[in-house]
């Protein structure tokens, strides 16, 4: 059953996912990888929810989400990888050291794992 919470987080993750894709349109990489964490981080909440199951931290999200979707092979265990290397990402675009970047390439691959994790939720969810 999709709650209002689970409703209210795939609506964060679609529309964060479209700032991400304005973000690389307009020039923004670093901001771009950084918006597109947040998108594959609303989903892995929501899936969690499925579960009735909420955390305070992300890197507590992060190792839930492993726990009952990777490891258990509900999802694939990809969309996993892709929350710890979207993570990674974020980190450098908000608070890398001089000279440390996100390039555009990084930026259109990890907003292409948020638009396979998007399908994969909503197939999950019966939102196909």
């Amino acid at each position: 059953m999709i709650t209002p919470a689970i409703e209210h987080f795939i609506k964060l993750a679609d529309e964060s996912h479209e700032v991400a894709k304005k973000l690389i349109e307009t020039g923004h990489p670093r901001f771009s990888a950084a918006q597109t964490y947040y998108t594959i981080f609303y989903l892995a909440q929501a899936m969690l929810l499925t579960k009735e199951l909420t955390f305070s931290s992300h890197s507590a999200v992060v190792a839930a989400y492993g726990k009952e979707f990777a490891k258990t092979g509900l999802l694939d265990l990809k969309f996993h990888r892709y929350i710890i290397q979207a993570q990674k990402l974020r980190q450098t675009g908000h608070y890398g050291d001089e000279g440390e970047e996100v390039t555009e390439e990084q930026a259109l691959e990890s907003f292409q794992w948020a638009m396979e994790f998007i399908e994969a939720v909503k197939a999950y969810l019966g939102k196909t």
